[in-house]
């Protein structure tokens, strides 16, 4: 069964009520309550078991499912996951090109996700991997009031990489 236990579904031999107003009936064993809740039509839902007595409500156990649903979509519908943007550079870039990928960077980390910059190197720039770690260096100096460095610049094959997260 999932959801909350109800009615005949509730083990424990007492239960504190709480009755469809709010009112609190005290301590009770679980059949007497339940009878009481029948009376109004409603069923006696175990809204905190893990309490001692565990705690039931008189309550419309269809209507507190389909609440505790539309809830939990809610939730489940406004929580954003973090992605991970990918920036590509070369080393020798030109400033109005490192502009342009900085308004990218500054745009993906305001959005709350992570930034992951690789310096791609061909031929003879390998060589001359100080020129890629410079670049690599003024962009997180330039995102340090806005983004953290995650992964400090290191060389993978023939690029190197760095990830910036929100701060």
């Amino acid at each position: 069964m999932n959801g909350p236990r109800f009615n005949e579904w509730i083990v424990s031999p007492k239960v504190r009520v709480i009755d469809h107003e709010g009112e609190n009936l005290g301590v009770m064993y679980t059949r007497e309550a339940q009878a009481q809740a029948q009376e109004l039509g409603l069923d006696l839902v175990e809204v905190s078991p893990n309490a001692d007595p565990p705690v039931a409500k008189f309550l419309d156990v269809g209507k507190y499912k389909y609440e505790a649903q539309k809830k939990a979509n809610l939730a489940r519908k406004s929580q954003k996951t973090q992605e991970i943007k990918e920036i590509k550079m070369r080393p020798n870039i030109d400033d109005h090109d490192y502009d342009t990928k900085m308004k990218k960077v500054h745009e993906f980390i305001g959005e709350g996700d992570k930034v992951k910059l690789t310096l791609r190197f061909r031929g003879r720039e390998l060589s001359h991997g100080q020129l890629g770690m410079a670049v690599l260096q003024r962009v997180a100096q330039d995102t340090a009031e806005v983004a953290k460095v995650e992964a400090y610049p290191r060389m993978e094959g023939r690029q190197m990489l760095m990830v910036l997260s929100p701060k």
